[in-house]
């Protein structure tokens, strides 16, 4: 390569940013900036938690085996999946290792971007907010250009010459709604909320669980410091808004509660510690968008929830990142450090990744037929123990990309 070197900007210091930045840091002809809305300690943003499928920690091992070994240290590992009625009847323990070759885990949000974040902290820039983006003007250095502002100082400014930029800035992205316009949403007609507490009973929740109350499922597990994530989920219009009178504490009990019986020691923990923590509540509802990766001009490459936002009823958001990030950063180190064309790069990073993130999308979607309206948690719950749903599963954790 002769001349500078390319400059790579990412938006997002999240999974997939900090990862890529991380693979592409040392590389000689690269300039990697890594651009973050939020300051170094704050975590407001990330106050839950997360499961990490095994694909995950199976693409890492692959591609970046130091990262691998990093999280492995710090979480807690995610082995089953058992699901029950919220009065005690299992319907489902699925042992991972029937369908995985490895382990997940069980990890705060905080702790997993603390964790991706600190070998690259040379290169992000925190606190900075990206305020436009656009294709080079006459005059300007391109191919892109990127004006930014300190969200504590107020001061501009401008990072020109960018030869690629990269959307890891999640659901919501920037990015892609400035190059390749905002996604049209797809809402499936359910209320998620996440809530994670600083408690812990081992006796009654440990690792990955579901209990279903008619299509009203609750999940928990217990992540690393005593705590446990718990979240929720029933059907709204798909229409609307998540409806306020349901965010009451005598109203999300008697979702949870069976009509015929008290709820198990399981459920009665958990309604409860909802019903304790209402402020602490992130709302949400399950939508998803179609994937994309790049932009006709191929400068620009989306990873993450920013090139698909998926449902999570799979715990493949953060996991699909892994993977996205993994494919990138080996493409790109080749192009970058042999000289190679990162348009070249974005189009084998998309055939590589599209068909794979496709059926996770889809698979993920289909997954969530217990969760609808109208729904038979038992029949649907059930289901899931039959040779097809785990051959999926089997398909889901193993097929990782190749390196």
């Amino acid at each position: 390569m002769s001349g500078r070197r390319k400059r790579i900007v990412i938006v997002g210091s999240g999974v997939a940013g900090s990862i890529l930045a991380y693979g592409l840091r040392d590389l000689p002809d690269a300039e990697v900036i890594c651009l973050e809305r939020a300051s170094a300690d704050d975590h407001s943003d990330a106050g839950t938690g997360l499961n990490v499928g095994p694909n995950a920690i199976k693409a890492l091992r692959r591609f970046l085996p130091d990262l691998a070994d990093l999280l492995l240290s710090a979480s807690l590992p995610w082995k089953s999946w058992r699901i029950s009625l919220t009065g005690g009847r299992e319907l489902m323990n699925l042992p991972l290792s029937q369908v995985a070759d490895n382990d997940g885990i069980r990890i705060r949000w905080s702790q997993l971007y603390a964790l991706l974040r600190q070998p690259v902290l040379d290169h992000v820039r925190f606190g900075v907010e990206v305020t436009a983006m656009r294709y080079a003007r006459a005059g300007e250095a391109g191919p892109i250009v990127v004006e930014t502002i300190d969200r504590a100082t107020g001061a501009g400014g401008v990072i020109d010459g960018v030869d690629l930029l990269v959307g890891g800035d999640g659901r919501y992205s920037r990015v892609r709604e400035t190059f390749l316009g905002r996604p049209r949403p797809y809402f499936l007609g359910v209320c998620i909320f996440r809530l994670l507490i600083e408690q812990s009973r081992i006796d009654l929740v440990d690792d990955y669980e579901q209990w279903f109350n008619g299509p009203n499922r609750l999940l928990a597990f217990r992540v690393p410091g005593n705590g446990t994530y718990i979240a929720g989920s029933f059907p709204i219009d798909p229409d609307e808004d998540v409806p306020d009178g349901v965010k009451r504490a005598d109203a999300l009990r008697a979702l949870y509660t069976p009509r015929d019986g008290a709820p198990s020691d399981q459920c009665a923990f958990l309604i409860d510690a909802i019903c304790s923590n209402l402020a602490d509540i992130h709302w949400a509802r399950l939508q998803e968008a179609p994937p994309v990766f790049s932009d006709p001009g191929q400068r620009i490459l989306l990873l993450g929830d920013a090139a698909h936002p998926m449902v999570p009823t799979l715990g493949q958001g953060a996991t699909q990142a892994i993977e996205d990030a993994c494919v990138a950063v080996t493409r790109l180190r080749k192009a970058l450090h042999g000289g190679g064309d990162i348009g070249t790069a974005l189009e084998a990073i998309e055939q590589q990744r599209r068909a794979r993130v496709e059926f996770v999308v889809d698979f993920s979607r289909d997954a969530t037929d217990t969760m609808l309206a109208g729904a038979d948690p038992v029949a649907g719950s059930l289901a899931k123990t039959r040779p097809d749903f785990q051959a999926k599963l089997a398909r889901l954790y193993r097929d990782v990309p190749a390196a």
